[in-house]
């Protein structure tokens, strides 16, 4: 009974988690196709520029506890509360110190980051340090509670917000400046919601002796953190230092909109899934059992959506970007195509390694693609922007391969398990992309383009449905979302 009612529990949470990131996924990738026909890719780069100091600061404002937060098992809502609440302070003064020694050496942060005279620009946007700061304990604790329903209402008004401030203020051109004054109304919203919401409030307490329990676990949170920053950002460091603004604005709002179309399934599933782990950990079959029903309902959706953004990248960037970004294609198709691969075969094992409490393996995982990955992009950018899109993006592959072998060595998860789990969505992956090429050759007009689209998510769904278990699956889910009184299909 106990087992049913967790399931339920994780169903629930899923369903608002995802209509959470559906709305935001669509919100968010409508204001940058919108942002995007209004500004230029210089823009874009110093955005990206900023949103790269502003990442590698908050993951010391941060420093792990949300993660602390929602994987430990607190004996007293007490001993949950006052964890809560050193954490908090300690974000607080961590964020506070941070917005300090940027303002003092902007100067010479905005020289190494390869955009001279962006100064002011980057004290002003690191205001979000602090605001974000004051949110991330509420997150956790309603995270932790599988509380998606709040999150979801709290989500979709902060996204509108600056969907209502941006693009009015891109139109009377206030270039970059629209995108930071956007964001940090967001975040002034996100933390005074999320605290009048929150159950907990920030109190005056304070005890070494938690900071240190919390820190046994958060350290290496916080150092895998770091890795992952380096892995999501040293692409863009380099094209920023060894080439232009221009090149930087092409790469990175190209892999942004990649990431922002496929986290419409992934980014609603991670929390949840990192929530569900963290309270199975100690029962190895129902934890793999989880694990293998989130990777397989994934790999449904990523991996089409990977192969047909390949295939039609031309398409996608036109209705994404407009014509003004038409070398943004190539970045596109390549991204979307790996970045399919990689999260249901690489994202996914990191939130295995932390609700296991395991956080180092994540850290060692990114360490041994980092030694391949930093080399690869500063070779591939001394022969040019191309080389290093398609050197970055094939380099994935070998990330993918070490989380494999750490999750069959350590994990107990056998690759080839993982493997046949996913194999319907593969086969049926392939069988839609020769139908698409095939479709492809009859016209390159944006018309049939829309239809063999059409036709070959058509031929996907049926070849999908050849498989039983997935037929199986699909009834049940629906049966479970869906409310009763609008079906007649009885399991």
């Amino acid at each position: 009974m106990e087992e049913r009612i967790f399931k339920d529990k994780v169903l629930r949470a899923t369903k608002w988690s995802t209509v959470t990131q559906l709305v935001a996924k669509i919100i968010v990738p409508l204001t940058n196709m919108i942002l995007a026909r209004i500004l230029v890719p210089e823009a874009f780069g110093v955005i990206t520029t900023v949103t790269m100091i502003i990442s590698f600061a908050d993951m010391f404002t941060d420093a792990g506890f949300q993660k602390y937060l929602v994987q430990h098992e607190f004996k007293s809502r007490k001993e949950k509360y006052q964890s809560a609440n050193v954490a908090f302070w300690t974000n607080m003064a961590i964020s506070i110190l941070l917005w300090i020694i940027i303002a003092i050496f902007n100067k010479q942060i905005a020289v190494m980051v390869g955009n001279p005279g962006l100064g002011i620009v980057i004290i002003v946007s690191c205001f979000q340090l602090p605001l974000t700061a004051f949110s991330s304990i509420q997150m956790a604790l309603f995270t932790r509670e599988f509380d998606f329903k709040t999150l979801f209402v709290v989500r979709v008004i902060s996204i509108i917000i600056p969907f209502a401030i941006t693009i009015p203020l891109a139109i009377i051109g206030l270039s970059y400046w629209s995108l930071i004054i956007g964001t940090i109304t967001m975040q002034l919203f996100n933390a005074l919601t999320l605290t009048i919401k929150s159950a907990w409030k920030p109190q005056f307490f304070y005890d070494i002796g938690i900071l240190k329990e919390m820190l046994s676990f958060s350290i290496w949170s916080l150092v895998e953190a770091v890795s992952i920053w380096l892995t999501a950002w040293i692409d863009a460091f380099i094209i920023g230092y060894y080439l232009s603004e221009y090149y930087l604005g092409i790469y990175k709002t190209s892999t942004t909109m990649v990431n922002s179309l496929l986290a419409l399934v992934t980014a609603s599933t991670v929390p949840v899934l990192f929530s569900a782990l963290s309270r199975l950990q100690g029962d190895q079959r129902k934890f793999q059992d989880m694990f293998f029903k989130f990777q397989k309902f994934i790999s449904l959706f990523v991996f089409p959506m990977g192969a047909g953004v390949y295939i039609y990248s031309d398409i996608a960037t036109k209705i994404m970007l407009g014509d003004q970004w038409g070398e943004a294609s190539k970045v596109i198709g390549i991204w979307a195509l790996m970045s399919s691969v990689m999260i249901v075969l690489g994202h996914y094992c990191s939130e295995v390694y932390r609700a296991s409490g395991k956080p180092k393996l994540s850290f060692i995982a990114q360490l041994l693609h980092l030694v391949i990955l930093v080399p690869t992009c500063i070779l591939s950018a001394k022969f040019g922007f191309w080389p290093l899109v398609f050197a970055r993006s094939l380099i994935r592959m070998q990330f993918v391969s070490v989380h494999l072998v750490i999750m069959q060595k350590i994990m107990r998860i056998s690759i080839y398990n993982t493997l046949k789990n996913i194999s319907p969505s593969v086969i049926a992956t392939i069988i839609m992309v020769m139908a698409a090429c095939l479709l492809r050759e009859i016209s390159h007009s944006m018309i049939w383009s829309i239809v063999s689209i059409i036709l070959s998510g058509t031929v996907y769904l049926i070849a999908l449905l050849l498989f039983k278990d997935i037929r199986d699956d699909i009834f049940k889910l629906v049966n479970k979302v869906v409310p009763k009184r609008f079906l007649k299909v009885r399991i």
